[in-house]
């Protein structure tokens, strides 16, 4: 009996000792391996508060902070929490209905999770603030956070500093988890571009709930918590008076502006027309500019400089020079009998502005007098180069000139969304030509037309090479980054290669190009250049422009083309301007850029520059034609609402009342102010814009 008893015994503490040892390690997974319940607790006793760092600051070359941060709350939601609470007083407070309540709480749900803070309103406006921070406790789940935001105390620069927003669910993804939630990502310009550098490191600060999921002190005395680090800051070559002073000359313009220092590739100033104030895209009021900015047709967010295609016209001129001295098909002395108009190629065209008198003479003179017909031959010489075989294989070297000129691919700066302009490649021609072209298809890439499209930035780049007799930087906004590192190194090495594309060319070939820009302002197209004690070379060009409006081909006002830099012997800066559909090259481009080289230069403008600063800014250039593409992309768009949900709101004012008669639309001319008060809802055109095509360089 008893070793009965004894074995029973044994069989009893054996069972206790297994269930025991089976509730240690189920312990031990939930809390150590699983973490899940841990977590749980942690998230209903635990506020885990985000400190967003300061993005770095960004300074012009001076020193002045031309890119700064000032303090706003965001209001944070956590689902799980939102219990029991007055939703009609929360959206009254709040200004928003309830409508709008619940979808931001699912999509915060949906995005982050239940259990994990997300932003419920960015950028509170300060009523905003003191409304909630008053009756907070009324509202379990919802905590006001501080941020940094954006601020541009010059309010200029839009384009090329760029704006910041929140990141979306892609931009997470790709990033790795990286970002989360309620982070802010640059989104263009140098925000994005040096986003690594600018961005900083997120903090952590953990406290302590009360059953009433009021914030009640730190968790643990803030053993866990972790400070935000600071981003670091750029310093640029910009010039924060010079772009201003550019901005306000392109007021009510279309276009785009670039000025470089030659000696070491820094954007001094660059701007693109029409313009925004980069305050529009920060604190409460964000969304709604945003939202306005998009969908106007003249595109105040794209960034002409690099992405305005424009045909350089007259201004490629210096580059086709430069070709054909290099490839030694030409002397300075060569000349070439123009007599009014080129015959070469059996149509008398392209013609010229002058004709006799030794306006080609040499090479000087040619570009003095900007004589088509002279270099329109010199680009034939080029594509027929007896050395390269057939017109084909002389058009590709030619081809590879420009883009070692920095034509037809993109520079590398340090902006996104560069474009490369175009230079085309054989097989365009192939396609258009079945396979059989010559020089003479494409004649007029000799004198910047046919298919030949640059940016505005390509063309402040080619005054630099020429500026620098044959080399030239990659064009770039920053100098130096704060503290720069390693991998900043690999970033900002490319821009301090020197690029030594002509260099071999002799002094004198180049003094003859630079001597012709020289005489263009002392007494061809661009006498509106000169000033005093200052020697400016420079280059004109004038295109002509058509595009297609409700079916019609149209002629637009022609492109006001200008380059130049100066000192002619020690240039310090080379300029860009293109003013979209205004006119000739030397009546708008030519006296903004003196009036911006008098400003990089002097520090100072001259009094007969002053008036004329007031004469330009005030003068509105804006094409005509936007008014009525306007007009039909916004019935579009109002059709397409209507379409997609019934509501004909915005339908009504593109209308015509019932049973009222239809009048034919009269269609409008380049300048016409005329706006049409009553049409037919339309639908859009194949191609609301199609690229201009120029045709005549005068």
């Amino acid at each position: 009996m008893s070793v009965f008893n004894q074995s029973r015994s044994r069989i009893i503490r054996l069972i206790f000792l297994v269930a025991f040892v089976i509730i240690i390690v189920q312990l031990f997974y939930l809390q150590v391996v699983e973490g899940k319940y841990r977590q749980l607790a942690m998230d209903n006793a635990v506020f885990q508060k985000i400190i967003y760092p300061e993005r770095g600051i960004i300074y012009d070359r001076k020193g002045k902070a031309i890119l700064n941060n000032t303090l706003i709350f965001d209001l944070l939601v956590t689902p799980a929490e939102v219990k029991n609470i007055d939703t009609l007083e929360f959206c009254r407070l709040m200004k928003m209905d309830i409508t709008e309540f619940k979808k931001r709480i699912n999509d915060a749900r949906f995005k982050n999770t239940s259990v994990r803070p997300s932003i419920f309103e960015d950028l509170l406006t300060p009523e905003q603030q003191a409304r909630f921070e008053e009756n907070s406790w009324q509202f379990p789940g919802f905590a006001m956070v501080e941020r940094p935001v954006r601020s541009y105390p010059f309010n200029a620069a839009a384009h090329i500093l760029g704006y910041i927003s929140e990141v979306n669910p892609k931009q997470i993804e790709a990033s790795g988890n990286f970002y989360r939630m309620g982070d802010y990502k640059g989104q263009n310009g140098l925000e994005s571009y040096y986003e690594n550098v600018l961005m900083g490191q997120r903090g952590v600060q953990y406290l302590i709930k009360d059953n009433k999921n009021r914030l009640v002190g730190q968790f643990e005395k803030g053993a866990f918590d972790t400070s935000a680090i600071a981003g670091r800051g750029l310093k640029t070559y910009i010039d924060i008076e010079l772009q201003q002073l550019a901005e306000k000359l392109m007021s009510n313009k279309v276009g785009g502006l670039v000025a470089i220092d030659p000696k070491t590739g820094g954007i001094l100033a660059m701007v693109s027309g029409p313009n925004f104030n980069p305050n529009d895209l920060t604190g409460p009021e964000k969304s709604k500019n945003y939202s306005k900015m998009v969908l106007d047709v003249t595109g105040p967010m794209l960034n002409r400089a690099i992405n305005g295609l424009y045909e350089p016209g007259s201004t490629f001129k210096p580059i086709g020079a430069l070709v054909a001295l290099d490839e030694g098909l030409i002397t300075p002395a060569y000349g070439y009998p123009c007599g009014g108009r080129y015959v070469g190629c059996g149509s008398g065209k392209p013609a010229c502005t002058h004709s006799g008198g030794g306006h080609s003479a040499n090479l000087r003179a040619a570009i003095a007098y900007s004589c088509n017909s002279y270099f329109t031959h010199l680009y034939r010489l080029e594509a027929d180069n007896p050395k390269y075989g057939n017109p084909k294989l002389g058009y590709l070297k030619w081809r590879e000139y420009m883009n070692k000129f920095g034509l037809g691919v993109k520079l590398g700066i340090d902006l996104p969304s560069e474009n490369k302009g175009n230079i085309p490649d054989t097989s365009v021609y192939n396609k258009e030509n079945a396979g059989r072209w010559n020089s003479c298809t494409n004649l007029t890439l000799g004198i910047g037309q046919d298919k030949m499209q640059a940016t505005p930035l390509q063309l402040a780049n080619a005054m630099a090479l020429i500026a620098n007799k044959g080399y030239f930087y990659t064009p770039h906004f920053v100098d130096k980054i704060e503290d720069e590192t390693a991998d900043d190194s690999t970033i900002m090495n490319k821009f301090r290669v020197k690029h030594n594309v002509l260099t071999h060319i002799d002094d004198s070939s180049f003094r003859a190009v630079i001597e012709g820009m020289s005489d263009v302002v002392k007494f061809g197209t661009a006498r509106v250049a000169q000033i005093p004690g200052i020697e400016v070379c420079a280059k004109t060009g004038t295109a002509e422009t058509y595009t297609v409006l409700d079916n019609r081909r149209i002629k637009l006002p022609n492109n006001s083309m200008f380059v130049c830099f100066a000192p002619k012997d020690n240039p310090r800066i080379a300029i860009a301007v293109c003013v979209q559909n205004a006119g000739f090259g030397a009546t708008w481009g030519g006296p903004i850029a003196r009036i911006l080289i008098e400003k990089y230069l002097n520090d100072t403008i001259q009094k007969k520059s002053v008036a004329d600063v007031e004469r330009i800014s005030k003068a509105n250039l804006m094409p005509a034609y936007f008014k009525r593409l306007q007009y039909k992309t916004d019935s579009v768009r109002a059709m397409d609402w209507f379409q997609k949900t019934k509501d004909s709101s915005y339908l009504e004012r593109f209308t015509i009342e019932k049973n009222e008669p239809v009048s034919p639309i009269k269609r409008e001319t380049p300048g016409s102010q005329k706006e049409h008060k009553k049409a037919v809802a339309m639908l859009p055109d194949e191609k609301y814009f199609r690229k201009p095509r120029t045709v005549k360089i005068a």
